[in-house]
């Protein structure tokens, strides 16, 4: 667990509001809500400036002259506007709530099904935490912006409209005082918004680490207890915790002193207003109830300045929330179908490797020069030392990744003139970790072909060994698996991932080191199920334990992104080479493991 970890993508330009318009676009396809939504906001903004004016009347026509039936007929008025405003407020707060919620859904939508699409190097340059936080705070980030931060900023700006409106009517020449004084709030807003905004940008940033360091700790907690990394781990998330504290704090500190700040030139322009209205009161050319109204109409008018510096807040930590849901949109895959490319319509399974070279890091070439003949139906196992280059291989037979030089062919054709679905489809892989999603047995079993029969179910079951320990289980087929398959062991969430490469029936079948952390009788179940699906089949079997691999047509020690032997089991033997010394070492060490567990049961008997 470290802070740099993850190189994320920084965003330092100067707020332009393109991220704004791509924020706006997400309603688009709901902008006859927003026009409802907007009307029904103008309509609540104009009453309230409105209540206001017959403040004023009913001070003026009613309460001074004591003229009671104008104070009734007012009142009838009041009562009848205010149950037109409530019925508005109702409007809008529930198109509000159904806005949101639709542009969150649209948007993780849009995010999850770019995801399906993205190759597998984005996922492994880039953290789990880093996307989840996209997905969910973010997302929830975007939608507010949408509905609460427009019913915001279009409340404020009708505010101040209205409000200026109805103050030029009833005096222009205290009207004039407030042209003056908003210019001044809304310079200094701007100022305040750029430095907000840089500031939410970094504990976006910072969030989206320490939503990452929760993924890794929870996912390893095993390694971590068993390492006794806790006070370690926290120590490093203190760190981070702390960077995020300060750009928060940062961002609320310039928040709330833009607050004062607005707060004395609106109290400037309220003792202007004050003394010159009361000087019109003493020569008769404004009345109580409208200097009481122009007033109350510079509160209305300065509320939604005041209120900018939330909104500003919110509105920031909004757009850089946007910014990093988008960058997550805008990443493009590294591997796509070429324009026309087809799909199979039958499969052979002959593949050839033609001169191939390929690295992750230009410095540190993985293939080199890589040439190799598969025929059909034959059984190729791959050996050698860790980075050798044997995952490397299945990873490219799969299209993971592509060439960067030469050229993998399939039934003499490039592979790459297929599409990556149609490949992908006609090929089984069954890893060492092996991974199973949340839900039962069954549904785990037909992942593999989501149009397959229970009857079709069972026997790809049996066919893979894990028939007889699936009916020992209390409800058989229908039994959860629970998250990541944690309720069962490493053999049996082995055999169900077998089980589901069996039943997708695939020409191409990849055994990934699949036996390396099983027990031995698991193991030589697995070994009979995969010897009943490589039959007939293209396979390729890269093995931990040696003895897996003892009747593949082909073996292949691969060192260093080359092929230093390659043979039958028998005639690598033969050869005294660098597989016999493996096979000998892992011989003898089994035998004695063999033999120390004789000797331990032997003297637990004894005792």
């Amino acid at each position: 667990m470290t802070e740099e970890y993850f190189d994320e993508e920084e965003f330092t330009t100067k707020f332009n509001g393109q991220t704004i318009r791509r924020i706006a676009a997400q309603a688009r396809p709901y902008r006859l809500w927003v026009i409802g939504f907007v009307v029904m906001v103008g309509i609540v903004s104009f009453q309230d400036a409105l209540f206001t004016y017959l403040s004023k009347l009913i001070i003026d026509e009613g309460i001074i002259p004591g003229n009671r039936e104008r104070m009734i007929q007012l009142f009838i008025v009041y009562g009848a506007l205010t149950l037109v405003q409530a019925g508005a407020v109702f409007g809008f707060i529930t198109l509000a709530g159904l806005l949101g919620q639709r542009i969150q859904y649209d948007l993780r939508q849009q995010m999850f099904r770019h995801l399906q699409q993205l190759s597998l190097s984005y996922y492994s340059r880039t953290p789990v935490g880093w996307i989840m936080a996209r997905v969910t705070s973010d997302a929830s980030r975007i939608s507010e912006l949408i509905t609460w931060g427009l019913l915001d900023i279009t409340w404020g700006l009708l505010n101040l409209v209205t409000a200026l409106g109805f103050m030029f009517y009833i005096n222009w020449q205290l009207g004039l005082v407030m042209v003056f004084v908003l210019p001044t709030m809304l310079v200094i807003g701007s100022i305040f918004q750029r430095r907000i905004l840089v500031q939410f940008r970094r504990a976006r940033k910072i969030n989206s680490k320490l939503t990452g360091v929760y993924n890794e700790n929870i996912t390893g907690v095993r390694v971590v207890k068993a390492l006794t990394r806790e006070e370690k781990n926290l120590a490093e998330f203190d760190g981070m915790a702390t960077n995020l504290y300060r750009a928060s704090y940062r961002a609320a500190w310039l928040s709330a002193l833009f607050l004062p700040i607005v707060q004395i030139i609106g109290a400037v322009g309220l003792g202007v207003v004050a003394w010159w209205g009361g000087w019109q009161i003493q020569t008769g050319t404004m009345t109580i109830g409208a200097l009481q109204a122009f007033v109350s109409y510079l509160t209305f008018m300065l509320f939604p300045i005041q209120e900018l510096a939330r909104v500003y807040a919110e509105m920031q930590n909004s757009v850089a929330s946007a910014e990093r849901v988008f960058s997550l949109i805008d990443a493009e895959p590294e591997i796509v179908d070429r324009p026309g490319a087809e799909t199979f319509s039958s499969l052979k399974a002959d593949l050839e490797f033609e001169h191939l070279d390929f690295y992750y890091d230009p410095k540190k070439p993985v293939l080199s020069d890589f040439n190799l003949h598969v025929r059909q139906g034959e059984t190729i196992a791959l050996v050698g030392p860790t980075g050798g280059g044997k995952s490397t291989i299945v990873n490219l037979i799969c299209r993971f990744y592509e060439p960067t030089a030469g050229a993998i062919k399939i039934d003499g054709r490039d592979y790459t003139e297929f599409t990556m679905h149609s490949l992908q489809s006609r090929i089984g892989i069954v890893l060492q970790t092996p991974h199973l999603f949340s839900g039962t047995i069954r549904d785990n079993i037909r992942y593999g072909r989501l149009d397959a029969t229970d009857e079709e179910i069972e026997a790809a079951a049996r066919l893979a060994h894990a028939h007889e320990f699936i009916a020992a289980m209390p409800k058989g087929y229908d039994e959860e698996v629970g998250e990541g398959g944690n309720l069962l062991s490493t053999g049996q969430k082995q055999l169900i991932s077998l089980a589901r490469a069996v039943l997708a029936q695939p020409d191409i079948f990849i055994m990934d080191e699949a036996t390396s952390s099983v027990d031995t009788l698991t193991e030589a179940l697995i070994q009979r199920g995969m010897e009943s699906l490589m039959e007939g089949r293209t396979s390729f079997v890269i093995a931990h334990r040696l003895s897996t691999i003892r009747r593949a047509d082909r073996i292949l020690v691969i060192e260093n992104g080359r092929i230093t032997e390659m043979g039958s089991h028998e005639a690598l033997i033969r050869q005294r080479g660098h597989y016999y010394a493996l096979y000998t070492k892992q011989f003898h060490r089994e035998a004695q493991d063999e033999i120390d567990g004789l000797f331990k049961e032997a003297k637990a008997m004894a005792a």
